[in-house]
């Protein structure tokens, strides 16, 4: 099956984003709701995606070969639920991964973490953007959420056991 330019473009995001959902594709690539992502993928990428036993969209094998970005994680290591040496990620996702308390602190709330990136960095994101930051890092499997009155984020991994890469 030959691929048009613009399924290749949107294959790459899936390739680079993976785990992924609906929402994260339907930002990536500007189009309204999440069943429309949903359609897209059935009516043109059907072959090069799956999802696994958490509903996130998955590239296969066939797809990273087919596109040239590197893929967000090393696929095995997630797969078999531990976490990837290397990530790559947007570069909030790559700010918030140096921030969020580390594996042995007390856990933060996304203000909490919102507040350290305007401390460290002199950045202001919405509020949303690191929420949805955090919960992309946690489908990587490198931080994990804990419950308490709000999610509070900490780190699943030391902070030196990943590679962070840049992916903007």
């Amino acid at each position: 099956m030959s691929l048009t330019d613009e399924e290749l473009d949107r294959l790459a995001d899936v390739v680079r984003l993976q785990p992924t959902k609906n929402s994260e594709l339907e930002e990536a690539w500007g189009v309204d709701g999440g069943s429309a992502v949903h359609r897209y993928l059935e009516d043109h990428l059907k072959e090069y995606y799956y999802r696994d036993d958490d509903s996130l969209i998955r590239a296969t094998a066939e797809a990273n070969d087919l596109v040239d970005v590197e893929p967000g994680i090393e696929a095995d290591a997630v797969a078999k639920g531990g976490a990837p040496d290397t990530i790559r990620v947007p570069q909030l996702e790559a700010r918030v991964f140096e921030v969020v308390a580390g594996p042995d602190e007390r856990s933060q709330s996304v203000v909490s973490v919102l507040n350290d990136l305007r401390e460290t960095f002199d950045i202001d994101p919405d509020v949303g953007e690191v929420r949805r930051a955090l919960r992309s890092l946690e489908r990587k499997n490198v931080v994990e959420v804990e419950y308490r009155t709000v999610p509070t984020f900490r780190l699943a991994v030391e902070r030196d056991a990943v590679t962070v890469e840049v992916s903007d």
